[in-house]
This record gives C-alpha cells, structure tokens and sequence, in this order.
C-alpha cells in the first residue's frame, strides 16, 4: 500500500477527531466540571492529557511538544484540581456523543455509519503502541457501543498513533519544538501568527530561526531553503511510514472502503464551522 493512503486517511479522520476540542457541546460538558470555557485551553489540556492519568506539566509538554512548557504549566497540573481525569474521560464522551448528533443527526444509527466504525475500530486496534505514549493511553480505554462514538474513538487512537510518530520524525530530523513550528511556518504550512497558539516567545522564535538559518534550513528571510523543504518533505515522509501500519493491516480494499465512507462525514464536519479555517495541523486541507 501506497504510504500518500495514510496522509489520505489522516485528513479525512483529523476534522473528526478534532470536534472534541471546538464543539459547543464539549464545552458545554468541561464547564459543567468547573473548567474556564471562555478560551479552549483549559479544556484541551485537560481533555487530551486525561488519558494518560494525571500527569505533571512536563509529562505533557513531552507528549504534546509544540506547546512552549510554560505554557503547559498554566493549564498542568491545576486541570487535575478542576476534575479527575475519570471525569474528564466521561465528560468527553457525553460531549462527543452530544456533538455528534448534532452534526450527523438520524445518521447516527445508519448501517453506513456502524461500517465505518467498524473498519476504523479494526485499523485502531492493529496499531502499535510501542513508544507512542498518546495513542497507547487512547487504546487503553474501553470501547463505547454506540458506533458514532467508536469512530470518534478510533479516529483519536489513529490520529495520536501519527502524532506520535510525527514527533519521533522530527526528533530524528533534530527539530526541536520550536523549531519544529518555525521549520512548519518556513514552508507556508500556516501564517507564523497561527504558530503563536504555542506560546513560544518572540525572543524563543528568534534564536529558533538563527539556529535553523545556522544549518542551512532558512534564508535571511526566514523562509525554508531547498535543504530545509527537504528536510520538511522527509519529517512528512517518515510520518507518513510511521502511520501505514493499521491501514496496511485493514488492506486495500478497506481501506478504500472506509474513505469512500468517511467522505460525507468529513463534509459536515468541516461545513459545521466549528474547526479553524488556518491551523496548525493542515485540517480540511487536500
């Protein structure tokens, strides 16, 4: 199987995935625990590091790299004084199931949808979670019935399965994390401004560039070089081999057939307007 089926299925399941972070009805539930709404981070944090326990400020910063770690301690530990994480988890499934139908309505039952769920349930579970400490915490977790929610629930073990094989891409191609964002933004992945979600410092931003410029990645106007496009289209190469196991595993055909399934989904949730038009993470790009 061709490696670009992986990137494929990452950009149908990423909108999926990422409801959980911008629906109403998500927000609706962390706010009921307590949790500060008016902006998404308190929730984020709390919602994507739940799975992993309680863990401390350094632990996430570790898992989800991007984020400049003072940034993470403003939000890491204190989500833990908010709610336990048990909580969290099963606020996050009444938020997404609640969002869910929302979005979908009567599909919600189809027999399309209960397909769908159980090919991507079949791709998730022949991930391996060896070093890969988002998608092993993910997988840990008990498996809803209703369909809807174990879609979204393979669609999060499948996308923090690349995730965390895109982090050990960029540490093979020794991008750390903020380095790792002005590499992204070199290449016009997203405005710089995008990038300044993370919380890095101009002055951290700056010594970034210098060090990238340093070996050759930038220009003097900050822009990728050919020998960093190169270095860029390889971190995507590697994330991209890295992610093949599951759909080699679901094979060609389901493969297929689950994209082919996905699509009308995918629609409604980039039609929705609940996910940024610019981001990080390329959603709803093709």
């Amino acid at each position: 199987m061709d490696n670009g089926r992986a990137r494929q299925m990452w950009h149908l399941l990423e909108p999926l995935h990422a409801i959980v972070y911008y629906a109403p009805e998500v927000f609706e539930e962390m706010r009921a625990l307590g949790y500060d709404t008016g902006e998404r981070w308190p929730s984020y944090f709390a919602l994507r590091a739940a799975p992993l326990g309680a863990p401390g400020a350094l632990q996430v910063a570790s898992a989800f790299y991007s984020f400049s770690p003072r940034m993470v301690a403003e939000h890491v530990p204190a989500a833990w004084d908010v709610a336990a994480p048990d909580k969290v988890l099963a606020a996050r499934t009444q938020g997404v199931d609640r969002a869910y139908r929302a979005l979908i309505g009567e599909r919600v039952g189809s027999p399309d949808l209960a397909e769908a769920a159980e090919l991507a349930r079949r791709a998730a579970e022949a991930a391996r979670t060896e070093g890969r400490p988002l998608a092993a915490a993910n997988a840990a977790l008990p498996w809803s019935r209703e369909p809807h929610l174990v879609l979204w629930e393979a669609a999060t073990i499948l996308r923090e399965h690349r995730g965390d094989g895109h982090l050990a891409a960029l540490l093979v191609a020794g991008l750390d994390p903020v380095e790792a964002l002005v590499s992204f933004a070199s290449i016009d992945a997203a405005p710089a401004e995008v990038f300044a979600s993370r919380d890095w410092s101009e002055s951290e931003w700056a010594a970034a560039r210098e060090r990238l410029a340093a070996r050759g990645l930038l220009d003097a106007d900050g822009r990728a070089t050919d020998a960093g496009r190169a270095l860029r289209a390889e971190v995507e190469r590697r994330t991209d081999e890295l992610a093949a196991a599951p759909w080699q595993a679901l094979g060609d055909e389901g493969t297929a057939r689950l994209a082919e399934l996905l699509g009308p989904l995918w629609l409604e949730a980039l039609g929705a307007g609940l996910l940024p038009r610019v981001n990080t993470l390329g959603i709803g790009k093709v």
